[in-house]
């Protein structure tokens, strides 16, 4: 009996037989690296191209500006002219006025000059010319007094408070450039006591910028001025007074020095007036004719009666004074409003009074 596989090959043939293989899903495929370099180089070319028209738009024809100020000796390409070269801009091309003066440049020669050092040609505007003012620090009047102040003070010991310095001339004025910001010195000063002439160099910086000037020291004294003007019998208040500084040699010699506030007007008086002794007084506590208060006062003793007052007065005046019981006249010290006082206690009735203002 024959076994059922013995016609089989024991040796089969596997060379026709393929592997099985497992395919991935699909997917999409990479650009080329053609296609990728184009695109790169279209991309920096359209860069390129931008970054090269970008100065070309922004390139603005060199135009003549208006007028200008100039800050130092020397007048610059960009002082001059706008949307110049950056390299060009300090390039010199005139040169400033004089500190604090004005002056005038063709515009005909700016455009000549410009072209003559090849920086091309600039548009006028329309402007024949422009205006050019040199900047200036201006040391006036006011500045060199008070240096001069100063000054005396240090070298002859003088209180510059109560001084003031007549210059001599018109008001004289140093121009100075703008960089010397410093103070204002008085150099080599020279003063007569006996003239009270004075003179010094007033200079700015190590005597960069200096003027000469010469005056008269001017002494001055504290005086009490009228700030509104006065009727008679006005009362005068702290407010109508001021304290101010005048040339001694133009105040008179009574002039007040001190405020009184509280007393009234003698006679009429105007703004600015320099109060003098007389033009003011206290007021008038009893008048003429009026019902007063008679006081006596003693050790143990306090008396006090009606009296007409037979003469006006203010605190500490003595007036006569009618009894009106006895119909005698006795004489009294006038201590408050209407009052009057009689026998040993009267100064001391009216130094009381005057210490209290109340009763003014």
């Amino acid at each position: 009996m024959t076994a059922p596989f013995d016609d089989l090959d024991p040796s089969p043939d596997l060379s026709d037989l393929k592997p099985i293989v497992r395919r991935a899903p699909a997917r999409a495929m990479p650009m080329r690296l053609s296609i990728v370099l184009r695109a790169i180089f279209a991309v920096l070319a359209l860069g390129a191209i931008g970054v090269f028209a970008i100065p070309a738009r922004a390139e603005a024809p060199m135009r003549l500006r208006g007028d200008v100020t100039a800050r130092g000796d020397v007048l610059t390409l960009g002082d001059l002219v706008e949307n110049a070269p950056e390299a060009a801009l300090q390039r010199p091309m005139f040169r400033a006025p004089a500190l604090g003066a004005t002056g005038t440049i063709q515009a005909r020669r700016i455009v000549e000059a410009v072209a003559a050092a090849g920086l091309g040609p600039v548009e006028t505007g329309g402007r024949a010319q422009i205006s050019v003012l040199r900047a200036a620090r201006r040391v006036a009047a006011p500045e060199i007094e008070a240096a001069l102040k100063r000054s005396l003070e240090t070298t002859f010991a003088i209180d510059a408070k109560l001084l003031a310095i007549r210059l001599d001339g018109e008001a004289p004025v140093l121009l100075a450039p703008l960089d010397l910001d410093g103070q204002a010195a008085a150099l080599d000063l020279s003063y007569d006591p006996r003239t009270r002439r004075v003179a010094a160099l007033i200079s700015l910086g190590e005597r960069q910028a200096s003027l000469r000037v010469s005056g008269v020291a001017v002494e001055l004294r504290e005086v009490v001025v009228l700030n509104r003007a006065l009727a008679r019998g006005d009362r005068v208040t702290e407010a109508d007074l001021a304290l101010e500084r005048r040339p001694r040699e133009g105040t008179p010699p009574d002039a007040l020095t001190v405020p009184s506030p509280g007393e009234v007007a003698q006679r009429s008086l105007s703004a600015g007036t320099v109060l003098r002794a007389g033009d003011t007084a206290p007021p008038e506590l009893v008048a003429r004719g009026e019902m007063v208060t008679l006081v006596y006062d003693a050790p143990g003793i306090s008396l006090s009666i009606r009296g007409i007052s037979n003469d006006a007065g203010r605190l500490g005046a003595t007036v006569s004074v009618l009894n009106a019981t006895s119909k005698k006249v006795v004489q009294g010290t006038v201590v408050g409003p209407a009052r009057v006082a009689v026998g040993p206690a009267a100064p001391q009735r009216q130094a009381s009074a005057a210490a209290n203002p109340m009763i003014r």
